[in-house]
């Protein structure tokens, strides 16, 4: 078995190793350019057109969970992948968990109103603040895959009502479900806090933008861990002035890395992270792409497999 890689930031040679420990017999090589000898299955981020075009692979995987990279690529370049061959994402691999540690603690955060105690302190001010209730935090996900139902999974020990918004109607215990445009303004009207975890595709790109964000209650909070296109920040950036938006915590961004030009670098209530919220773990996912390969070739079912019409 032949497998070639590729990623332009990772460390080759300890993934090269790590796979072919994991899959006795495998044959593993990183692929430069002019590599057109024999190759079973890909794994790639942002492959330049020439390491697949032509190839006869039986699948390819993604060194992440999104694959907009490939895809749009794909839409520019459509000879560069045969659609018959199968194309995987990394459906958790540790980001689950990082998913839930960054959105428990910045939900805690709004919730025990530090952001206006830290405002307080700024302006040298002891003042204790009346405290929020649960019963008026309700938190909305937009986007209801695997690193959704995570999110779900780790609010729900903190007691706060939640909800989520996908494409279909989810059966998840202890969380209200809404699904389709039909009802994106019911869920909406109900969100103090709006987590945005949706997969970017033709439909979500610039979905959080003036009319969504007037549908929030009063005082509404915006944590973004998808796409920075999913959101218009200068709509955002509005809606924090007018007050209808009280706070906001960016993770992602139309530009990255987000140029020291950009307003909301110096928002007062905006805070942010360089694209970290869940970052691949190279251990689990050399485990999820071995086991899903050893599987592909023994004939067994798999998952992770991306639609490529959807987008996830």
């Amino acid at each position: 078995m032949d497998i070639i890689f590729y990623h332009p930031t990772f460390d080759t040679t300890w993934w090269i190793n790590a796979l072919a420990k994991a899959i006795p017999g495998a044959n593993v090589r990183e692929w430069k350019a002019g590599d057109n000898a024999h190759a079973d299955y890909a794994l790639v981020w942002h492959p330049p057109v020439e390491m697949l075009a032509g190839r006869k692979l039986k699948a390819v995987f993604a060194l992440g969970a999104g694959v907009d990279s490939i895809l749009s690529k794909l839409h520019a370049h459509p000879e560069m992948l045969d659609a018959s061959v199968p194309l995987f994402r990394l459906e958790d691999t540790g980001m689950g968990l990082q998913m839930q540690e960054y959105a428990v603690s910045q939900v805690l955060h709004w919730f025990r109103r530090f952001d206006d105690y830290q405002a307080l302190k700024n302006q040298a001010k002891w003042q204790p603040l009346p405290e929020y209730t649960r019963d008026e935090f309700t938190v909305g996900i937009m986007g209801a895959g695997v690193l959704g139902a995570k999110v779900a999974e780790s609010l729900q020990a903190w007691g706060f009502p939640l909800r989520c918004w996908s494409r279909t109607r989810k059966s998840w215990s202890g969380v209200e479900s809404f699904a389709g445009t039909e009802e994106l303004g019911a869920f909406l009207s109900q969100t103090r806090v709006l987590i945005n975890l949706l997969p970017n595709t033709a439909e979500t790109v610039g979905i959080i933008n003036a009319g969504l964000l007037n549908q929030l209650q009063n005082g509404a909070y915006v944590l973004n861990l998808a796409r920075g296109v999913h959101l218009n920040e200068d709509d955002l950036l509005a809606s924090l002035e007018s007050g209808k938006v009280k706070g906001a915590m960016l993770d992602v961004y139309s530009r990255e890395p987000l140029p020291e030009t950009c307003p909301l670098w110096k928002h007062p209530r905006v805070a942010m992270t360089p694209h970290i919220a869940a970052v691949t773990r190279p251990v689990e996912a050399v485990d999820y792409i071995s086991r899903t390969i050893l599987d592909l070739e023994s004939g067994k079912s798999v998952t992770g497999q991306v639609d490529r019409v959807r987008g996830y």
